[in-house]
């Protein structure tokens, strides 16, 4: 059974609960093409503008899950003890790290991304989310977005998150699952629909 919950209504879950560090830091999971980054951008705007750091910037064409360290040392130490996250995001057209961004310590801070709930980060959430979606609707998504050509670079890319998620099953430990193409009537700006929480 699926329902309809309101975007403002997590974002007031989320901030009622206490963190275990300085900042609130909220996962936003769920495999490639699944709809995590508009449903964070979402919830970011409900939070009244909370930043979003992306797992994007920290992956790579040679590093699809494997990137994690640097997510601890530029992202999860630093706001761990109040001070802003700095980091390099990867840009993948020029296929290299670009010029630091900072990330200050808001009171939430959303984590976006495959793999952002991950067992090794999980007990520094405040709140994680998975966005559940069919492989066939999350591939139709990524070869819109990135181009046919890119067909190799996704089977690849899906393969690499089967493994992953096979041995992290983050579905099972999160706090809300949502559907990422949901066909059950509702305004996408302000709701979204909830399978499990």
């Amino acid at each position: 059974m699926t329902w309809v919950a309101e975007y403002a209504d997590l974002a007031a879950t989320i901030l009622r609960r206490t963190p275990p560090l300085p900042v609130r830091l909220v996962a936003v999971d769920g495999p490639g093409g699944s709809g995590k980054s508009t449903f964070a951008e979402r919830l970011a705007a409900a939070l009244e503008c909370a930043p979003v750091v992306h797992t994007d910037d920290f992956a790579s064409h040679d590093q699809s899950i494997d990137w994690w360290p640097l997510m601890e040392e530029g992202v999860l130490r630093p706001l761990a003890e109040g001070r802003p996250a700095r980091f390099r995001p990867y840009d993948w057209v020029s296929r290299r790290r670009t010029s630091w961004v900072e990330v200050p310590p808001a009171p939430v801070v959303l984590i976006e991304g495959v793999s952002s709930a991950r067992a090794a980060g999980r007990d520094r959430l405040t709140y994680s989310v998975w966005l559940q979606t069919d492989r066939p609707e999350r591939l139709r998504r990524g070869l819109e977005r990135d181009g046919e050509g890119m067909a190799g670079f996704w089977a690849d890319w899906m393969a690499a998150e089967d493994v992953f998620y096979a041995a992290d099953p983050t579905v099972d430990a999160v706090d809300l699952v949502a559907d990422g193409d949901p066909r059950v009537p509702h305004d996408p700006e302000r709701e979204f629909v909830v399978i499990r929480a």
